[in-house]
């Protein structure tokens, strides 16, 4: 994919045109590279490989010229190369060899290996871009521990921490869904598609980011030389490829024509260039936009040579793709009937090439690829681990040996692996080896780990107590043993201030049972309401220490059962001096159970969640009981139901005024100030009706709402506000969602009861 073109890369000395720095697999030195030969997967050919006949070689057809095919780089605008393999087909036009950049290379790929133009404009039509674009699992399919990570740090923030200093992730997006993609597209589900054993040749092009050199790709892989060529750099983390980093071919060779002359001696070349042009002077006023524009300039440079090269025999198709952007992926059926209208266009020159329909039927024989059935996988081999025990990836997957291979279920399997927060991608590869089928699983571990810099930052501010803000700066370390073992360390600095120390450690290498220590000491300022007036601000010190022993309930949650000791201080700051201080300290055994089905972070379209905890000190006569239950539903494209009860209070005795329920703030009895409400016995009901607006841009999750809530709160003891007795209300109108800065949020409550009302603003992780 191209988001920008790229500059072309000159040969380097002794390197003609077009010759391949892809190092060819058990090919002897000296050999010229970039001439691909046959060379057999691991163990022998695979099915695929044995599907193909005379691989590497399209028939010659005496009485013709040579054709090469040049499908160039330019994101989503490069579905329009199906329009114009549309137009060849029905002209009945063959080609020798074809050689593609970016999402040229994809169309490349996924003709090569079989999949006609119109089978092709159907299956982009149908894919889910905006999904394909996001790594990680669902919500609800990523581990229990990455979930609250990531609902306690800023999506995106992680930062490694190495012997070298702080590293950065390669890239926005790892490609994780986009790799299981194109392995769909070339059948790698059925064995290892390998570029060499094509029935056409084809050539991929890529950029070693290191060295800056042109890679062209003749053999190998052919799904990881896709992704390759599509690696938009800082967008798309590269591929490593036989020592090399690359990324976007677009970046050196655009529209390859050299390639094409060489990869088949081509006399005649077609050559499709779905680049984006440069920006207007209007449309360049941010950072992003003159980054872009600096690439489309170094780009078109590259363009411009490249198509120096064409000769007056040589078919040029530009499509007029006015109005779509390299990111309009949703738009690849009108994208595509664009490339087909341009080829149109020429088509008296195309007929030139044309061929009988005989001859073309052989042509299209040859090039047909045979699909195995589905295979049955003799074996699982878990490949490439470093630090992560592999008992932690196999028991994601649930393929079994023995059985027929679903791949369906192996992509959920190893995006699930995906989730839990530890590769930088899973793949897999089905390799043939004497007449066993091996399927081999290769997550890559972080490059970057494994331990990391988290951040995350809050800014509140309500009209009933002030503003508020907190930086949040985590150290997390992961698998410190072979069980996997973690430990974090936390400081929060702002209105709120603390400290944090967690040690996770597994019990068994199948993380089923785990004890986890931890001490918390935190800050914050707690105001004190009486008839709706701030009467009172306190400074609340906490302290707690715990252990628990646990059990991991799948991916859905966890239950823990501990002891745990707290210490609570509240000196007055600021009312009358006949309030009292506290200082309480208290500790007995606890009891939690933790289930998370929702889809999404913080603002789920689908799914639910339940927490409940019992925790009863010694020698206090009291106990507290919390219990939480959501869910949500969304209904058509464009509305979003969610619902949440739940009820703070004491099974025994009453909760004392140093442990109090809580009602009120954001979307907790809206209308009132965060904590206005206190006592004992609070229940709390919830529902609200959401219009989804707009999704975020691509590659990123989440999605702008406007909302109405409907709440209502009792509380069966008030400490303060004491003549709110009884059931109180709220109405809320809100406008926010799901951001890559955590949720955010602007509301306004309102309590018809009793008049009152109250503003938020929320920005950031909770």
């Amino acid at each position: 994919m191209m988001l920008a073109q790229g500059q072309t890369q000159e040969p380097t000395p002794g390197q003609t045109p077009g010759q391949t720095q892809d190092q060819t697999q058990g090919q002897p030195q000296g050999q010229p590279q970039g001439n691909a030969k046959e060379s057999p997967a691991v163990g022998g050919a695979t099915p695929v490989q044995a599907a193909s006949l005379q691989p590497g070689a399209a028939p010659v057809v005496p009485g013709r010229p040579r054709v090469g095919l040049v499908l160039g780089g330019g994101g989503a605008r490069g579905a329009a190369h199906i329009g114009v393999l549309e137009v060849l087909q029905d002209l009945r036009v063959p080609v020798d060899c074809i050689a593609g950049t970016s999402m040229g290379a994809l169309v490349t790929g996924v003709f090569a290996s079989g999949l006609s133009p119109q089978e092709m404009r159907e299956t982009l039509a149908k894919a889910d871009w905006d999904d394909m674009f996001q790594d990680n699992p669902d919500f609800y399919d990523m581990s229990y521990r990455n979930k609250r990570m990531s609902q306690a740090f800023l999506p995106g923030s992680e930062l490694g921490v190495t012997k070298e200093g702080l590293e950065y992730a390669p890239g926005v997006v790892s490609g994780q869904k986009i790799k299981a993609f194109f392995n769909e597209l070339v059948h790698d589900d059925r064995g290892e598609r390998l570029i060499q054993n094509l029935p056409i040749p084809i050539s991929l092009i890529a950029t070693n980011i290191v060295n800056g050199e042109r890679v062209v790709m003749r053999e190998g892989s052919l799904s990881q030389a896709m992704r390759a060529s599509m690696s938009v750099p800082g967008l798309m983390a590269p591929v490593e490829r036989k020592g090399a980093k690359l990324v976007d071919g677009g970046l050196v060779d655009n529209v390859p024509i050299t390639e094409a002359r060489e990869r088949c001696k081509a006399d005649i070349v077609i050559v499709v260039n779905v680049g984006s042009p440069l920006l207007q002077a209007d449309q360049i006023g941010s950072l992003l936009s003159v980054s872009a524009q600096m690439v489309n300039i170094l780009t078109e440079q590259n363009v411009t040579r490249s198509l120096a090269l064409l000769k007056p025999t040589d078919i040029y198709i530009k499509p007029d793709l006015k109005g779509i952007s390299a990111s309009d992926f949703k738009l690849s059926d009108t994208t595509a009937q664009r490339g087909k209208d341009a080829a149109l266009k020429v088509a008296d020159q195309l007929k030139k090439l044309s061929v009988g329909e005989a001859q073309y039927a052989s042509w299209v024989k040859h090039i047909e690829v045979a699909v195995p059935a589905p295979l049955t996988v003799d074996e699982i081999e878990i490949a490439g681990l470093k630090r992560v025990n592999p008992v932690d990836v196999s028991r994601n997957v649930t393929q079994q040996a023995g059985a027929t291979l679903d791949t369906a279920v192996l992509n959920a399997d190893l995006l699930r692996v995906y989730g839990d927060g530890y590769y930088e991608s899973v793949d897999y590869a089905l390799l043939r080896d004497r007449d066993r089928n091996i399927l081999r699983v290769t997550p890559v571990e972080k490059a970057w780990g494994p331990d990391y810099l988290r951040f995350g930052l809050a800014l509140m501010s309500d009209s009933g107590t002030g503003s508020d803000y907190s930086l949040r700066v985590g150290y997390h370390k992961t698998w410190a043993d072979a069980l996997g073992a973690e430990f974090l360390a936390v400081a929060e600095i702002g209105n709120r201030m603390g400290i944090a120390v967690d040690y996770y450690q597994p019990l068994d290498a199948a993380q089923q049972f785990f004890i986890e220590p931890r001490a918390v000491i935190r800050r914050e300022k707690v105001s004190l309401f009486q008839n709706d007036e701030q009467i009172a601000q306190y400074a609340i010190v906490d302290a707690l220490a715990d252990v628990a022993l646990g059990l991991r309930i799948g991916r859905l949650g966890e239950a823990r059962a501990g002891w745990r000791q707290m210490q609570k201080r509240a000196s007055l700051m600021i009312g009358s001096p006949f309030l009292p201080n506290i200082d309480e300290s208290f500790g007995g055994p606890y009891v939690s159970i933790d289930l998370d089905r929702n889809d999404r972070i913080f603002n789920p379209r689908n799914g639910w969640s339940a927490r409940a905890s019992y925790f009863e000190p010694t020698h206090k006569g009291y106990s507290r009981l919390l219990a939480d239950l959501s869910g949500a539903k969304q209904l058509g494209t464009d509305w979003v139901v969610q619902a949440r009860v739940s009820y703070q209070g004491s099974p025994v005795g009453v909760l004392p005024i140093y442990d109090v329920a809580t009602l009120g703030g954001f979307f907790n009895l809206t209308a009132f100030a965060p904590k206005q409400l206190t006592g004992d016995d609070a229940s709390y009901g919830g529902l609200r009706i959401e219009r989804v607006l707009g999704e975020l841009p691509l590659g990123l999750r989440g999605d702008i709402r406007l909302g109405v809530a409907l709440e209502a709160g009792k509380m069966g003891t008030l400490y303060t506000e004491t003549y709110r007795t009884g059931w109180q209300n709220s109405v809320a109108l809100y406008v926010g969602g799901e951001t890559p800065i955590g949720p955010v949020y602007i509301g306004y409550g309102y309590s018809p009861s009793s008049g009152y009302w109250n503003a938020y603003l929320n920005i950031g992780v909770p």
